[in-house]
């Protein structure tokens, strides 16, 4: 059986649970989210691994660029990822990450970004399924009506976060 080493970190605003296979990241998600099992369970099977906990040397990159990004310090990651899902799911991630720091963007936005503009329910679905939060920014997707809505590890962490990338910007 294949493992995935994984560790938590404490961010300033809550616990992340870390996950690396094969010199890429693969996890990195809110601890106490309600999906969890759900999560673990996709990346699990679909790397067919289990979670052994341990660190590797792309954790603890992942770490060190997490810290200088709650610092102010980084808004871009350098770290290799692994996106375990369906074709759809990546291509929603992979238009997640083409939203810059400091900005937003609506699910209709990113719908026509990855071209499937009546795939907005599903655009979201799969929003929701990201398990590499802040890497891969869903935490700058709100509502069409500029609401902040659903985040994995809770609103007032979402609206954290987009603090945080506005005063990158100051």
């Amino acid at each position: 059986m294949n493992t995935i080493s994984i560790q938590y970190y404490k961010s300033p605003v809550g616990e992340i649970l870390l996950g690396s296979y094969e010199g890429k990241l693969c996890l990195a998600d809110w601890k106490y989210r309600r999906m969890r099992s759900t999560i673990d369970k996709r990346i699990q099977s679909g790397l067919n691994a289990e979670y052994v906990e341990q660190s590797s040397e792309v954790i603890e990159e992942t770490i060190k660029e997490m810290k200088e990004y709650f610092a102010g310090e980084r808004k871009d990651f350098d770290i290799p990822l692994l996106m375990v899902g369906t074709d759809f799911q990546k291509s929603v991630w992979e238009g997640l990450i083409q939203v810059p720091c400091g900005t937003t963007a609506s699910y209709l936005e990113l719908s026509r970004n990855i071209g499937n503009e009546k795939a907005v329910r599903a655009v979201a679905s799969a929003n929701g399924a990201n398990a590499i939060s802040i890497l891969i920014p869903c935490h700058r997707i709100i509502g069409s009506n500029g609401d902040l809505v659903g985040y994995a590890g809770g609103l007032p962490v979402k609206k954290k976060l987009l603090e945080l990338e506005n005063n990158l910007f100051v």
